[in-house]
């Protein structure tokens, strides 16, 4: 077995073998109690108030975008423009990760979620990725600055632990939330009578997109103990693979589940998973979709498709993460 071969990738990918242990700070893959040490000294920065005091900034680091999108006219991919660096400045910035290196660190975790690229560039971008983290690491315990990662080399973490911690919520906030924002205004523009909607109540349409679209396919559990589900009995020890999308459509639950319908109640969806593992930065997400969302359409109330929606190249099989790989859009400009 070769070194490249050896590495154990951070996201499951298709024909991977047996996942060994965990290795240190990998939380997501852990149960408590050692997932709980982590999730402890995490979920203090990702509070649903300590999120919402980013609101103002968010909304600052929105419209920037905006007018650079504003003043190079239209026609306008709104991936590029738009829906990626609101994210990921966001999350660089959290983090405190140097203006400088950011684009190096979005174009590694690019890489990382393609399936559809030999698996030894997939590790030499997961490798490059956590080397560049643990300089960054380094780099805060010798002059730490006003910051997420800053913050936690005051805690009992190693550098193994923060390297890792860094990668995962760097990676998670880079993608995620920026496949909401293009999916999401790819779907407003195919139904403009939910924009009105959107603009009214952020926080209600936020939430049914993230049922509507469930951007994150599926997840895999491990059964720790025999339980009955649907009829079958799932052994301690057997995995189950649970369909998010399917979950977030079941029509015992949300009435009519193929239409997009912002008024609806979507409690109990699960566009962020469930239970001890859902996901960590969803009150993060949230606030930047509450923001971004309808400052897009107040400055361009005119945006529409520059292509027919067919024509629009949608994420498949080939990423990790269910999203379009750009999204062509013009508006009227003013006279």
């Amino acid at each position: 077995m070769t070194e490249t071969e050896a590495v154990v990738l951070p996201v499951e990918r298709p024909g991977e073998p047996a996942r060994p242990p965990a290795r240190p700070g990998m939380f997501h893959e852990m149960d408590p109690p050692e997932h709980g040490r982590y999730r402890r000294l995490l979920t203090g920065e990702f509070t649903v108030r300590r999120m919402r005091l980013l609101t103002g900034h968010i909304q600052k680091v929105t419209e920037v975008f905006l007018d650079e999108t504003e003043r190079q006219g239209p026609p306008a991919d709104l991936v590029e423009a738009f829906a990626a660096p609101i994210p990921a400045v966001v999350i660089c910035e959290l983090l405190g990760v140097p203006e400088e290196d950011r684009r190096r660190f979005r174009e590694q975790a690019a890489r990382l979620i393609r399936t559809d690229v030999p698996r030894d560039e997939t590790v030499d971008a997961y490798l490059a990725m956590t080397a560049h983290m643990a300089e960054l690491v380094q780099a805060k315990r010798s002059a730490p600055t006003d910051d997420l990662l800053s913050g936690l080399t005051k805690s009992d973490l190693t550098d193994d632990e923060l390297t890792t911690i860094g990668f995962l919520l760097l990676g998670a906030g880079l993608d995620t939330t920026s496949n909401m924002l293009a999916l999401g205004t790819f779907a407003l523009l195919r139904h403009p009578g939910q924009i009105a909607v959107l603009r009214a109540r952020p926080e209600q349409g936020v939430e049914e997109l993230l049922r509507y679209l469930s951007i994150t396919p599926y997840l895999v559990r491990t059964a720790l103990e025999d339980v009955e589900l649907g009829g079958e009995t799932v052994r301690a020890g057997e995995t189950v693979t649970v369909a998010i999308a399917a979950a977030n459509r079941d029509p015992g639950r949300f009435p009519d589940p193929g239409a997009l319908d912002l008024t609806r109640s979507t409690t109990g969806h699960l566009g962020f998973g469930h239970g001890v593992h859902q996901c960590l930065g969803q009150h993060l997400a949230r606030v930047e979709m509450r923001a971004a969302f309808p400052a897009l359409f107040v400055r361009f109330p005119s945006l529409r498709l520059a292509v027919p929606p067919e024509d629009v190249p949608v994420r498949s099989m080939d990423m990790l993460i269910h999203g379009v790989h750009s999204l062509p859009v013009t508006w009227d400009e003013e006279r």
